[in-house]
């Protein structure tokens, strides 16, 4: 048992995949871009917006970039993200189970805390999470333990206080470079056999079975 355990959002406590799929089909046929696959968007849920976009759309000036991040967010993310955004069944029993053994339940993600909020008030469950690290509040997204340090400070933890759990080999190498524990979940789009160097404390096939 830890004292606290650290989520990533997107993918590890909730499935955004269609609306983020969505939100960027729509942004690449208004904007005159060739079609891009399914798979290939989904393969960027995890990683800075900014990183996503040049990747998918293949644009190297950083000022075209950030005004189709600025559209992205304005025209189609505002209206379609949060509809489309849904917890996993086992999110709330999980992080009720943790809460009733008085664990800390912290999320750091490179999705900004805003919309992760968003999701939350929906679902009622705020009062499970005692504090959010998303993308706004870091001056450097992951892979860098930023976010996890400042939760670290923020309630006197020491690394061994921490499981860190993501979906990704980015959410891998955060806990790594954070000198915390990690547990892989494989609801998002990266296999089991990605994280078996990843230097996994365990690899689960749902939240749940961290309880």
């Amino acid at each position: 048992m830890y004292k606290a355990y650290i989520f990533d959002f997107d993918y590890t406590l909730a499935n955004s995949e269609k609306g983020i799929v969505m939100c960027f089909e729509m942004l690449f046929a208004d904007e005159g871009y060739a079609p891009v696959p399914k798979n290939k968007i989904r393969a960027t849920i995890g990683m800075t917006m900014y990183d996503a976009m040049a990747l998918l759309t293949g644009e190297m000036n950083p000022v075209k970039i950030e005004k189709l991040i600025r559209l992205y967010r304005i025209r189609y993310s505002d209206k379609y993200m949060t509809a489309n955004t849904h917890l996993y069944p086992d999110t709330v029993p999980t992080l009720q189970g943790l809460k009733d053994k008085n664990a800390l339940c912290c999320i750091v993600s490179t999705k900004t805390r805003s919309r992760i909020m968003e999701t939350l008030t929906r679902e009622s469950i705020t009062d499970l999470i005692d504090c959010i690290i998303g993308y706004e509040d870091v001056q450097a997204p992951k892979p860098s333990p930023e976010g996890i340090n400042k939760i670290k400070r923020r309630y006197n933890l020491a690394n061994s206080d921490i499981l860190y759990i993501g979906d990704s080999l980015i959410d891998a190498e955060t806990a790594r470079k954070g000198h915390v524990d990690f547990a892989a979940v494989t609801t998002g789009a990266t296999p089991s056999a990605a994280f078996a160097s990843a230097g996994c404390q365990t690899i689960l096939t749902n939240l749940r079975k961290l309880l």
